[in-house]
């Protein structure tokens, strides 16, 4: 059998975004559920601790609060945990244990007849959906080339959760007509275990992160795997400047820990880690999981709708929802940079949380059906500026020598806020009831000037060019500040248009990743061996400093201390460098 089953180029990048789609799908269906859930009277009988609309006290409230914040909670756990297992494992091992536990997660769900085996199984879930959003947008940024990079991303994590939630309110909606037959939920949950294995048998066939094989050793393995992604022989000149890219780029990673994470250096990483950490905290904090996980609990307390009739608003509402990403989707490469979107969306929800606040303390049928319409608009302004860009976000403006441990910390901030957010919403409305928007009002309206101020554009920028915008600030008086005014007047370093490539080989930047490798192993009495392709004969050959040596110890090499600026070496006017050469950053 082929490799991949024969998919190359486009075909294979879409079996990636396929399973990517289908990953981050389940984690939109995991959410989306539990709202209609609440609103059934058997799921209620069967716990009624979370029987909140038919039994209204504080107790109840807090405890219906826990059950849906706990897959939050195992979102947060496992995302943490990702950071020590995510390089030894790899994507794909990672991929399939996210998937394991959730598909166990889900089996104990749907077969449980106590408050606390449900309890347990969505703890379990949310460790598996945790792994599956540490490593996807990883795995699928490192396959993906960097133009593309932004529109793949938005898709996988944009659009497909959005798909998954719009599908389990429709869920909810269907099998809300078995009202009294625990079918009406257990179904609904046990339909989870098909998309599950359908993503692990695609996932089987699929290749793994070129990056992840090259910090193993595994070099022939991964320029085959470049060869497919580019559908091009591993022999041409294309495939060698991206494969050195990418081992140059694995060097800087060779030293990723938490320990880089608290080091600001040349480059602000710690500044740049804050950056992305922050981001994802302020996706959840603005208020969305406070809709979209009650939707239809939410659509039937606090806006009066009938219990059939709340769950329709909210399929509406997620069919809606899934519409308004794809917005994003077309135009994140093409129209739009990441602030501006970012800043449309923050400034939206800020303006539709004042009016739901306002609609529902006057409390009124028109009013109420009014609060109603601008649910759906706030949702929409999420959907477009914050959906996906969180994720897109931090893979851009963290460095490739901290990815790792920035990634999961960052991930795991999110997770934590969205525990935060679902575990009050219950009891938030229960108590303060319209005064609820007033948090968000407060939170987008701290929300917009800190993405203005302090977040700088990063969409069609190489990691060199975010490096060298933060190099650049580090040596003014307010970098925090002038970082975004640096980005603004930065002029792209790379066409859009692949018109003249660059010759990264002869680069200085490169040249010095080989030297520094050379001296390194020469100071540690090991020989120094560079694999290269020559690109005139397509015939390999060994450059090497010594004698024979072991051809793994050849491969790794430890993350460099840069003394002089990348943007030294960047192309002169008029030369742009090859956009081909993505899959790494």
């Amino acid at each position: 059998m082929e490799p991949y089953l024969g998919l190359r180029g486009r075909k294979l990048s879409a079996g990636i975004m396929l399973v990517a789609g289908l990953t981050f799908f389940l984690y939109g269906y995991d959410q989306g559920n539990m709202g209609g859930f609440l609103t059934m009277r058997s799921f209620a009988d069967q716990f009624p601790q979370t029987a909140v609309l038919f039994n209204d006290n504080l107790h109840t409230s807090q405890l219906t609060g826990f059950t849906i914040a706990i897959w939050n909670l195992g979102c947060f756990v496992s995302a943490m945990l990702a950071v020590v297992t995510g390089d030894i494992l790899g994507r794909k091992r990672m991929i399939y244990a996210g998937l394991t536990f959730l598909m166990a997660g889900q089996i104990i769900q749907c077969s449980s007849f106590r408050w606390s085996q449900s309890v347990v199984g969505r703890f379990v879930a949310g460790f598996g959906n945790g792994f599956n959003t540490a490593t996807i947008p990883a795995w699928q940024a490192e396959c993906t080339k960097a133009h593309r990079r932004g529109t793949v991303l938005m898709l996988s994590a944009g659009v497909a959760i959005a798909a998954g939630m719009s599908f389990a309110y429709w869920m909810d909606f269907w099998f809300g007509y078995l009202d009294y037959s625990s079918a009406s939920w257990r179904v609904v949950i046990a339909a989870q275990i098909l998309f599950i294995l359908l993503a692990m048998v695609i996932l089987f066939f699929m290749p793994e992160s070129p990056r992840w094989l090259i910090l193993k050793g595994r070099e022939d393995q991964a320029l085959r795997i470049l060869s497919a992604l580019n559908d091009t022989e591993p022999t041409t000149h294309e495939i060698r400047q991206e494969f050195l890219q990418i081992k140059d780029a694995v060097i800087e990673m060779a030293k990723a820990s938490f320990k880089g994470i608290g080091k600001q250096g040349d480059y602000r990483d710690t500044h740049r880690v804050i950056l992305a950490v922050g981001l994802q905290f302020m996706q959840q904090m603005g208020g969305i999981n406070f809709m979209t996980q009650y939707y239809a609990h939410m659509f039937r307390r606090e806006y009066q709708w009938s219990i059939w009739s709340s769950r329709l608003l909210a399929a509406g509402a997620g069919t809606e929802f899934f519409l308004a990403s794809f917005v994003a989707v077309v135009g994140i490469d093409r129209f739009w940079g990441r602030r501006q979107l970012l800043l449309f969306g923050t400034s939206g929800m800020l303006c539709c949380s004042i009016i739901l606040s306002l609609m529902l303390m006057v409390n009124t049928r028109p009013s109420l059906d009014a609060g109603t319409a601008f649910v759906f608009i706030f949702c929409t302004f999420w959907a477009i500026g914050w959906q996906g860009m969180s994720w897109l976000y931090q893979v851009e403006i963290v460095p490739l020598r901290i990815r790792g441990p920035a990634n999961a910390l960052s991930t795991a901030s999110n997770w934590l806020a969205n525990f935060i957010v679902v575990l009050i919403a219950p009891v938030a409305f229960g108590n303060i009831g319209w005064k609820t928007y007033l948090i968000f009002v407060a939170t987008n309206a701290v929300i917009l000037p800190i993405v203005y101020f302090l977040y700088p554009e990063t969409g069609l920028r190489c990691l060199e060019e975010v490096d060298y915008i933060f190099y650049t600030a580090g040596s003014t008086a307010r970098p925090w500040l002038d970082v975004v005014k640096i980005a603004n007047n930065e002029p792209l370093w790379y066409s859009r248009n692949n018109d003249e490539p660059y010759d990264y080989e002869s680069s200085e930047w490169h040249q010095r990743h080989v030297r520094f490798s050379d001296e390194v192993k020469a100071s540690n009495g090991e020989t120094t061996t560079l694999r290269a392709i020559d690109s005139d004969d397509h015939t390999e050959k060994m450059v090497s400093s010594s004698s024979e040596s072991d051809p793994k110890s050849s491969d790794a090499a430890p993350s460099p201390i840069i003394s002089r600026h990348p943007t030294q070496e960047r192309p002169t006017s008029g030369v742009h460098v090859s956009r081909s050469a993505g899959h790494g950053g």
